[in-house]
């Protein structure tokens, strides 16, 4: 297929069936479990929204200064992130809870950068995952919310900030732009890059936790989403 080939079959539904294998290996991480359990310590919840940081940081970066229409179709103010996250660290930090992102986060970004000198359009791939991972947390926050104490939005800006119609708009503005087949596959690739960096990430956050038993990281034994969908994109509006 050329790149000026067009696709009947939406970019959306091509990156939630492309990445429903890459669930499983999140589910099974001692990160993901103890996550969903509720048992995760606080230090390694922070360190995941100072990692989730880092690499919105320059995604958001990255996306706001992109000339390429397909990004300017998507990219919109509604989407940006960064200062939630920003909002929790200081809040924890004033709790003498003060997180240092592992290096899998600065791997990310560098990848992010490298995209956006290559082909920002890939950019959105990045993007997918990220947006996808928000609107996974908002199952997750009332588990976070009794593990930790926490009354909103101090420590939960980020991980309440999933929404269903924002998600919606995004996907159907996402749809819009990429109608050729080329562009659809070098964000397909994105994603799946972005996807592996999570997996980094988590193995690297699971460090010392007891590994996850086989019911905690089936769901089918699990109502709502599984611990991986909520690391990454989860459950998506059909």
């Amino acid at each position: 297929m050329t790149g000026q080939q067009r696709t009947t079959t939406p970019i959306a539904e091509r990156l939630r069936t492309a990445m429903r294998s890459a669930h499983g290996a999140l589910e099974t991480t001692p990160f993901a479990a103890a996550m969903f359990s509720g048992t995760l310590p606080l230090e390694r919840y922070v360190t995941q929204l100072a990692a989730h940081g880092v690499i919105l940081a320059t995604l958001e970066d990255e996306l706001s200064r992109a000339t390429e229409p397909a990004v300017a179709q998507v990219w919109s103010a509604d989407l940006v992130k960064l200062p939630l996250i920003e909002h929790d660290l200081r809040f924890f930090a004033g709790r003498d809870t003060v997180a240092h992102p592992p290096e899998q986060a600065d791997h990310c970004a560098a990848e992010v950068r490298r995209t956006a000198r290559t082909d920002a359009t890939a950019l959105l791939g990045f993007l997918y995952v990220l947006e996808g991972s928000t609107l996974g947390a908002r199952f997750l926050l009332p588990r976070v919310r009794t593990a930790y104490q926490l009354r909103e939005p101090d420590g939960l800006a980020y991980y309440a900030s999933g929404d269903r119609d924002r998600w919606a708009r995004f996907t159907a503005r996402l749809n819009g732009a990429l109608t050729a087949a080329d562009a659809q596959d070098r964000v397909l690739a994105a994603a799946t890059a972005a996807y592996r960096h999570i997996a980094h990430l988590a193995r690297a956050l699971s460090t010392g936790l007891t590994p996850a038993p086989a019911s905690a990281s089936n769901p089918a034994r699990t109502p709502g989403p599984t611990p991986g969908e909520t690391l990454t994109a989860t459950r998506h509006p059909r």
